[in-house]
Order: C-alpha cells, then sequence, then structure tokens
C-alpha cells in the first residue's frame, strides 16, 4: 500500500486536486496499484484552521507518507499576515521539512498549444529541457529584515547544498541529451562563484555530460530566442525560481507544467507550478493538466511506477489532441470535463 499526501490548499487547489485523485484512482484501477490518499491543510485554508500555515499533523503525515501532493497556497485574503505567517511559509517549511532540495520543472510544448505560445512556432521546434532548481537554500531562506527604511534579504550557500543538486542535474542529463547548463551570476556574487567552482568539480565525475556556464541574464533572453538549445538547467533557488516561470510561456500557459521536488529518497513533493488563481477559484474552469502531470512525475520518482507515468502523460496528450483544451489554452473545456478526458484514456 502506497500513501500519498494531498495537501489541496487554497483558490483553484481543491478543483485541480479533485481531478488529479480521478487520475489516481483510474490508474490504480488499471494497473492493480493499492493507493491510498490522505487529506491534510496546509497553507491560507490551514491559517483559518489551526492559525498556522503549516500544522505539525499536516507534516507529520507528509512525512509518513510515500508521496505528497500539493494544489496551491495563498490569496488575498491572508496578504496582510506578516511573513512567517503567510501560507507561502507554509510551502517553504513543507520543503525544508521533507528535505526536497531539487525542484524538477520539465518543458516540453505540446505541439497543438504552440500557436498559444507568445514566440514564433519555429521557436519551439525541438524544445524539451528541464530546470533543476536549488530548493532549500539561498535567498529565501537566508536572514532577512527591516530597519525603518532600509531592508536586507542574505542569500547564502555552501559547498554541500550546491553539489547535491547539480549531481542531480548531471544524473538526469545521463538519461536525456547529456547537456547540463549552470546558470550564475559568477561576475558579481560570491555565491555565483562557489557555485560555478563546485559545477567544474562535478563535472570531472560526469565526462560523459557537457557542461557550460551562462551569466543569468544571458540565460534569460536565450531562454526565449533560442529555447531548443537547452536540455537540462541547473541554478540557484532564486534564479530558477524566475526561469522556470519565464520558460512556462513556451507550453502555452503556465497551467501546463508540472513539478517534482525531491531529495535523497523516494519521498517527494508535487505541485503544478502555478498559483491559487484565486479570480477564477470556485468556477470550474482551472486547467487541472499540470497538476495531473504532476502526478505522472510522483509516480515515476516515488512509486517508481514508469508504466503508470507514462500512460497519464499519454492520456494528457491523446485528450488535448481530442480537442478537450480549458479556457488558458483557448478552449472551453471545464475542470472536470480535462478531469474525465484524461480518466478515460488511461488505458
Amino acid at each position: 500500500m502506497s500513501l500519498i499526501a494531498v495537501l489541496a490548499g487554497d483558490g483553484i487547489g481543491p478543483e485541480i486536486t479533485a481531478e488529479a485523485a480521478r487520475v489516481i484512482g483510474a490508474v490504480a484501477r488499471r494497473y492493480g496499484a493499492s493507493i491510498e490518499l490522505a487529506s491534510a491543510p496546509m497553507g491560507g485554508c490551514a491559517i483559518d484552521l489551526t492559525g498556522y500555515p503549516l500544522p505539525q499533523t499536516t507534516l507529520d503525515l507528509c512525512l509518513r507518507s510515500d508521496a505528497v501532493l500539493l494544489g496551491a497556497v495563498g490569496g488575498p485574503k491572508w496578504e496582510t499576515l506578516e511573513g512567517a505567517r503567510r501560507p507561502e511559509a507554509g510551502l517553504l517549511g513543507l520543503r525544508k521539512g521533507l528535505g526536497t532540495y531539487a525542484n524538477l520543472r520539465p518543458v516540453a510544448p505540446h505541439p497543438r498549444m504552440i500557436e498559444r505560445a507568445p514566440l514564433r512556432p519555429e521557436l519551439l521546434k525541438g524544445v524539451d529541457l528541464v530546470v533543476v532548481r536549488e530548493l532549500t537554500g539561498g535567498i529565501y531562506f537566508g536572514a532577512r529584515g527591516r530597519q525603518g527604511d532600509t531592508a536586507f534579504d542574505t542569500c547564502t550557500y555552501t559547498a554541500g547544498e550546491i553539489e547535491r543538486v547539480i549531481r542531480l542535474a548531471f544524473s538526469m542529463a545521463r538519461g536525456r541529451r547529456r547537456r547540463v547548463t549552470s546558470i550564475d551570476k559568477a561576475n558579481v556574487l560570491d555565491t555565483s562563484r562557489l557555485w560555478r567552482e563546485v559545477a567544474v568539480r562535478v563535472a570531472k565525475d560526469f565526462p560523459d555530460v557537457s557542461l557550460s556556464h551562462e551569466l543569468v541574464d544571458a540565460a534569460a533572453m536565450r531562454l526565449i530566442r533560442s529555447p531548443a538549445d537547452y536540455d537540462v538547467i541547473v541554478t540557484e533557488n532564486l534564479f530558477g525560481d524566475i526561469l522556470s516561470d519565464e520558460a512556462s510561456v513556451l507550453a502555452g500557459s503556465i497551467g501546463m507544467l508540472p513539478s517534482a521536488s525531491l531529495g535523497d529518497g523516494k519521498l517527494g513533493l508535487y505541485e503544478p507550478i502555478h498559483g491559487s488563481a484565486p479570480d477564477i477559484a470556485g468556477r470550474g474552469i482551472a486547467n487541472p493538466y499540470g497538476t495531473i502531470l504532476s502526478v505522472a512525475m510522483l509516480l515515476r520518482y516515488s512509486l517508481r511506477a514508469e508504466e503508470a507515468a507514462k500512460a497519464i502523460e499519454r492520456a494528457v496528450t491523446e485528450a488535448i489532441d481530442a480537442g478537450v483544451v480549458p479556457g488558458d489554452l483557448g478552449g472551453k473545456a471545464t475542470t472536470v470535463e480535462c478531469g474525465t478526458a484524461v480518466v478515460e484514456r488511461i488505458h
């Protein structure tokens, strides 16, 4: 029996995770898997219930689970809270608590969606990349504060924190096109100079994988001008957050992109990269495909069920091919209709 903790969260979170749960049920039936889903509050809804964005009971459930599926957290209702009590603090705490130090965000546009992207179609031909983002260090976790009209946020990295995520990126590249691009700001930042030194050292253990370095501002430009040049991108927390959101436009909509947050074991955190979209919550029009594709990553990395993962990815492709397209991609399909289309195509 595999246990999956489901943290629906806020906004459209409950709607999209409901469809993902239906897909998990369909996969379990098709492949004879024994999977139990257990729900718990996190984010704004947890603040309303307990006063904390990540209650200890929720973290305990996640730690004894085989994987965690997250919807989205946050919304205007909680924006005035101090930083440590905001819904987003719960997400940072969850990543830290689970030890998930590497965030994987694959980008491979569906042919039908290329016309929805703001780039010329020829620029998107052959795009198939993964952003590997360091997740538990850097400026998001450094010392911070305010003193009158002055504020500070500290970016700190150790060689060990850098090495483990770069090794993961190189290992992933071995199963792809064997190219790693390490992105930093080594012309200015000491943390980036350390990052580059560690990348060079790790690369020696992977002689079959090529390594190139790129400054983050140049990468932000080339990601739009020639995205097919990239295979595996590895970078620090802040740069990875920004660049992976930028890369989402290559897929036509941020609603299409899944993510996996991994550590040293099988336990991982899986979620779409988009936010809680409170403006469309409760209207039944949210795109669930990013969440459903996150389930495919969950099956692949935490449950080691590659065949089932491919079945979900194939079903999403077939659903889109059949014209089951939600509003953010120019269609009219509802959240439930998208989920049903995937469930019907699990084979």
